[in-house]
């Protein structure tokens, strides 16, 4: 192995089209790696992208594996599941009455991810294909009405006899929800016992998993949901990370593999509540994003990541970003913490098509993926896609795609856009394929717009950070006009999730429901009441995270605790998560003082003028994270050279077609630039890994960290 570096940790990306490594030394040097995605066997992707990684520094997987301290993987795996509905069969034991759960699901549920103008029209709307058929939910006699009394008792009988039915049509897990089960699990506590005792009868091994067990919070309906994705998807991909885990350690590594959760931290693969990591890999890029602005000293960030399927976008706001409670991810309705972001289905490997009545332009949301597109033959598309109009612009260099490990046809990219795209307009096939980008880039940057505005934000406050593969093409196009305060793209962007992942912490993070009204006059008695409820619940919460963490052989006295509150006015519908430097709540103090970081919080995110203490406050939920200390990347320092780029990272001159006419556009390889190098436009910076497009009228300045400042006005 190289004498010169360590390797120290491993951060896998597997997105739907390309697998990321992303390789840190004990230094906190690091390298990027980039492979196609194998959706069949993603081992074989990671081991690929891994190699590529390792070879910057002259090393194998061999001889590197054994180094490593970390492993942290991110993919795709089990959201790919629960969309393509290949699970495991699941019986489902619900509160008598409420057998239809799935196929009725909530309202939202019916136009989740529509646009705007399907939602608007109830004729439009379209029910998911229910996650459990109703032949496999059986409801039970009980009830636990809202204040936890048990009204109606548990029918010992019916509920024995509803695990029997399901045994007999061969389900694979259970899973029990009862109504108000978060206030009160003593109807679910008997329920697994009665079908433990039924499994035991018949000599049967089925697992039986019970909401108030894993999923205690507020939210039949989402609560229900995380609880069958849990046993329908969660526990395949188990068996799937496994073999991941074991891959790796037949080459060598020797430590126990981590996986991205959507709360932001990473987390053990033999986690019991695995459904938390259902989205992975675009959380990453926001904890990168927020890792790498801490370093630099910005606080308004606007993340944009460019993939192969999707179009990934997140709001940091002085240095946070928010959690959703209740998510949405596929169409369904979540009880998990999310890291708020948003999707779009367009990416560079998204298909481009003809309305044949309307003759428009229409672009995704279904995708090439890994398959790129008609340029790549090997892949089978036969549909243009982004990728195809880039190569057929001069934009993406057909031989230095991954660094020449595939090459793309640019002949057949022109046939394709021609054929498809041109002919039926009756224009020009570059004319076609510039409007075909600038429509995307249209549609990416009104994306941005509407996102940043509708939280009563504005450009001019905020950084752009683009990342992706994808990114760097298309950055300029998304920057352009909108007056953003700066424009960064990092040289790593195209691993920048990967990144993101080793920047997370070791983290678990466990809440609960509570109902716990702050009445204006409440007395100093009342407060320590409640603040000795909330602090039960942390107790409650603490030993859940003590357990998972004892799973990778972590003590107590190693895990940090903090705990947050979330919080809304009395009357109100939506809370805030007021995140507190407290283990536990001391005292009345305490609590006044998370009262007042509520106003403020609150006064931030709507208006000073909406505050309204005269209310009263509601604590909603406590959250209890636990936190452990884990080796990270070191942000990259260098030397500062000149403005002019070396000779050596020249590599003359290409047409390029842009925006109606064919210009002469400067080309550099990236990983021969110097920090302090400044690129006019137009110029494309290419690596193995992604494409930089500096556009006419911008430059690009490379700084001490490798980051690029694209700036408009500077370029020729």
């Amino acid at each position: 192995m190289s004498s010169r570096h360590a390797p120290r940790i491993l951060a896998i990306d597997a997105g739907g089209t390309m697998t990321d490594t992303f390789v840190i030394d004990e230094k906190g040097a690091f390298v990027v790696g980039k492979a196609q995605t194998t959706p069949d066997d993603e081992a074989q992707g990671f081991l690929s992208s891994s190699r590529d990684a390792l070879s910057y520094w002259d090393t194998t997987v061999e001889e590197a594996f054994p180094s490593l301290v970390t492993g942290i993987y991110s993919g795709t795996s089990m959201l790919n599941r629960l969309l393509e509905r290949k699970g495991r069969k699941v019986g489902v034991i619900v509160s008598k009455g409420m057998e239809d759960y799935f196929r009725l699901e909530r309202g939202v549920q019916s136009y989740l991810g529509y646009s705007y103008s399907d939602r608007l029209h109830v004729c439009t709307h379209q029910h998911n294909e229910p996650l459990v058929p109703r032949h496999l939910v059986r409801g039970v006699p009980e009830r636990i009405d809202v204040f936890g009394d048990a009204a109606i008792p548990l029918d010992e009988e019916a509920a024995a006899r509803a695990v029997e039915e399901l045994l007999d049509l061969g389900v694979e897990a259970i899973c029990v929800n009862f109504l108000f089960s978060y206030r009160n699990p003593a109807h679910e506590l008997q329920m697994k016992d009665i079908a433990e005792e039924v499994l035991e009868r018949k000599g049967s091994e089925v697992p039986v998993t019970i909401s108030s067990d894993h999923y205690s919070v507020r939210g039949d309906f989402p609560r229900l949901n995380t609880l069958t994705v849990e046993a329908f998807a969660a526990e395949p991909s188990r068996v799937h990370l496994r073999s991941i885990d074991s891959m790796v350690k037949e080459h060598g590594a020797h430590f126990d593999l981590r996986i991205m959760a959507s709360h932001g931290g990473t987390i053990s693969i033999e986690s019991r509540e695995l459904a938390r990591t259902l989205v992975s890999g675009p959380i990453g890029g926001v904890i990168g994003a927020k890792w790498l602005c801490d370093h630099i000293g910005v606080e308004n960030v606007f993340c944009t990541d460019i993939g192969g399927t999707s179009f990934d976008l997140a709001i940091i706001t002085g240095g946070e970003y928010d959690v959703k409670t209740y998510p949405d991810m596929a169409r369904t309705l979540f009880a998990i913490p999310l890291v708020e972001m948003d999707s779009v289905g367009e990416g560079t490997g998204s298909f481009v098509r003809i309305n044949p009545t309307s003759c428009r332009i229409e672009i995704g949301p279904d995708s090439a993926g890994y398959r790129i597109g008609t340029s790549w033959p090997q892949g089978n598309i036969d549909t243009v896609t982004i990728n195809d109009c880039d190569v057929v612009l001069g934009l993406i260099n057909p031989d230095y795609f991954l660094g020449g490990d595939i090459t793309l046809d640019r002949e057949e990219a022109l046939k394709s856009v021609q054929d498809q795209v041109a002919a039926p307009l009756g224009i020009d096939v570059y004319r076609a394929a510039s409007g075909v980008v600038e429509l995307f880039e249209d549609g990416l940057k009104n994306n941005v717009l509407s996102r940043i505005m509708g939280k009563g934000y504005a450009p001019v406050n905020y950084t752009l950070l683009s990342y992706g593969g994808g990114g760097p093409l298309h950055v300029g196009g998304i920057a352009e006009g909108m007056g953003f305060e700066r424009v960064l793209v990092p040289a790593w962007a195209a691993g920048f999730s990967a990144f993101g992942c080793s920047c997370s912490e070791f983290e678990y993070r466990f809440n609960a429901s509570l109902d716990l009204p702050v009445a204006p006059d409440i007395s100093q008695d009342e407060k320590e009441g409640l603040v000795e409820m909330v602090n039960g619940q942390c107790a409650f919460l603490r030993e859940k995270i003590v357990e998972e963490f004892s799973k990778s052989g972590v003590d107590e006295g190693e895990i940090v605790f903090r705990i947050f509150v979330r919080m809304q006015y009395m009357g109100q519908l939506r809370d805030l998560e007021v995140r507190t430097g407290f283990e536990w709540l001391d005292g009345p103090e305490s609590l006044d003082e998370v009262i007042r970081d509520f106003e403020d919080l609150y006064a931030k995110v709507y208006a000073l003028s909406a505050r309204s203490p005269e209310l009263g406050h509601l604590i909603t939920q406590v959250v209890l994270s636990g936190t452990v200390e884990v080796e990270k990347p070191a942000l990259p320092l260098e030397e500062l050279y000149g403005d002019g780029p070396p000779t050596d990272a020249s590599k003359g001159q290409r047409d390029v077609y842009w925006r109606g006419d064919w210009l002469k556009a400067g080309i550099w390889e990236m990983d021969r630039l110097k920090p302090g190098n400044r690129i006019a436009g137009l110029s494309i910076v290419e690596s193995p890994a992604t494409t930089l497009v500096i556009p006419p009228g911008w430059s690009a300045y490379l700084d001490e960290h490798w980051i690029f400042h694209l700036e408009p006005g500077k370029g020729v």
